[in-house]
């Protein structure tokens, strides 16, 4: 997720990747089969691979719920979910949320590493609010920046924090989904695969068949896919990747972001270039699914409200429908912030946003 501070070096990494971008797409790596590591669980979670793909496709079509439980506390970020959220997301059509969280700022800092309970309420609230109008949710560790700064340090936190997360919501339908982490950066990918699959190993512990939602680094990007090690013996496993591209249009005039005004106007019309970059970036992600037999979901994409509509709408679609075509399941960057779908001061859908996602 994007509507946060971001540090220098993100800034420098969204640059290159946008470069990138621009540039004519390069020829598809061949592809490099999934690294295998020993399974981290005392239980196999070995299915048909129709289930994995069943169970992503259920996702479907969903929203962020962003700027609420993923900022330092509730309500400071401009966004304090009410029920009528996710009455408004249910009755739209959307099939799924995704539930960004910031675990950590609700952590003690010392073993046991408790969770607060009012904020475990909290969430408790919100997943019941979204399962009981039918809504899969996908429920994540969100910001926790310190984790990528400070691997080693935190890791024990870390793995505490999903401990009490997994042993927790155990008895939860298998229409809740758990994601390990949001955007890894800063960390190579063999430092976060190690640590991703001891995640995995801890939530298997209490959820033995849980559909779990995993991610590679360099903040999800379809570029690293290729670097991503799963457990072989683990067929309950979604890959998430987050799509931002061209950045200089999606992120134009983002306040969090340095440099960004000199974007301001950058239009996206749908141009032979622009849709050839988006279409080799897709067909690169799900070549990458086809070939590991992992299913793929895009857990983030938007455009900041500083870009004009048309071409927010137009791109917003042009992702959404070709994601669709490859079996791709999304969740839209986000329902009433910086890049809502909904004008929470209006009272009302932004139309040519909500009918790019649900036509």
């Amino acid at each position: 997720m994007r509507a946060k501070l971001i540090t220098p070096g993100m800034t420098l990494f969204a640059l290159v990747l946008s470069a990138c971008q621009i540039a004519p797409p390069a020829p598809p790596p061949t592809a490099m089969s999934n690294p295998i590591l020993s399974s981290p669980s005392s239980q196999p979670t070995r299915a048909p691979a129709a289930d994995v793909f069943a169970a992503n496709a259920r996702l479907g079509r969903g929203v962020n719920l962003g700027n609420a439980l993923e900022a330092p506390r509730e309500g400071e970020w401009g966004v304090t979910l009410e029920e009528n959220d996710f009455r408004l997301i249910a009755e739209a059509g959307f099939d799924s949320i995704r539930l960004p969280t910031r675990w950590s700022a609700h952590t003690a800092d010392d073993a046991p590493y408790a969770i607060d309970p009012a904020f475990f309420a909290r969430v408790d609230w919100a997943i019941d609010q979204a399962l009981s109008r039918g809504l899969n949710v996908v429920l994540n560790i969100h910001h926790y920046d310190e984790l990528f700064k400070d691997p080693s340090g935190q890791e024990a936190r870390f793995l505490a924090i999903w401990r009490q997360i997994a042993e927790r919501y155990a008895d939860r339908p298998d229409t809740l989904y758990f994601e390990v982490a949001n955007e890894p950066h800063d960390i190579s990918a063999s430092r976060w695969n190690a640590l991703q699959a001891k995640a995995i190993g801890v939530i298997r512990e209490s959820n033995p068949t849980r559909w779990l939602i995993v991610t590679p680094v360099d903040w999800s990007s379809h570029r690293r896919l290729q670097d991503l090690a799963l457990p072989a013996d683990d067929q309950r496993l979604i890959v998430t990747f987050h799509y931002y591209l061209p950045f200089e249009f999606t992120h134009q005039g983002a306040e969090w972001v340095a440099g960004t005004d000199k974007w301001v106007g950058r239009k996206w019309t749908a141009n032979t270039s622009e849709r050839q970059s988006v279409l080799f970036d897709l067909d690169r992600a799900a070549k990458w699914g086809k070939d590991n037999t992992r299913p793929i979901y895009l857990g983030e994409f938007g455009a900041y409200s500083k870009a004009d509509m048309d071409s927010r709408a137009l791109w917003t679609a042009f992702v959404a429908r070709q994601a669709e075509q490859r079996g791709i399941s999304w969740a839209y960057w986000e329902f009433r912030a910086g890049f809502g779908v909904y004008d929470y001061t209006a009272r009302q859908w932004r139309e040519p946003l909500l009918k790019a996602l649900l036509p």
